[in-house]
């Protein structure tokens, strides 16, 4: 299980970047770049990391099914994610 603290401060990154998602896309077409770097650092998409909505587990991470791959593991093996099988050959 991850820190809760990691948890949460990827929430409020997420909030933000909804918050702030038309005020940047309005500020990239003008090409004001100035003001663009005015807003908060983390209202930026490409600073979001996917995390495991179980675990939060940020690596390994399955955006099929939004796990990451040792949740996913157990959740199959239980029967509990349709349409996925235990392979054996």
């Amino acid at each position: 299980m991850a820190k809760k603290s990691k948890v949460v401060k990827e929430l409020k990154r997420k909030e933000l970047v909804a918050k702030y998602a038309d005020k940047r896309r309005e500020l990239k077409a003008k090409g004001d770049y100035a003001a663009l770097q005015k807003l908060p650092r983390d209202s930026s998409a490409t600073r979001q990391k996917n995390r495991c909505v179980v675990s939060g587990r940020p690596r390994g991470y399955l955006s099929k099914y939004k796990v990451s791959r040792i949740v996913f593991r157990d959740l199959a093996l239980k029967g509990h994610i349709p349409g996925v099988t235990k392979s054996s050959w």
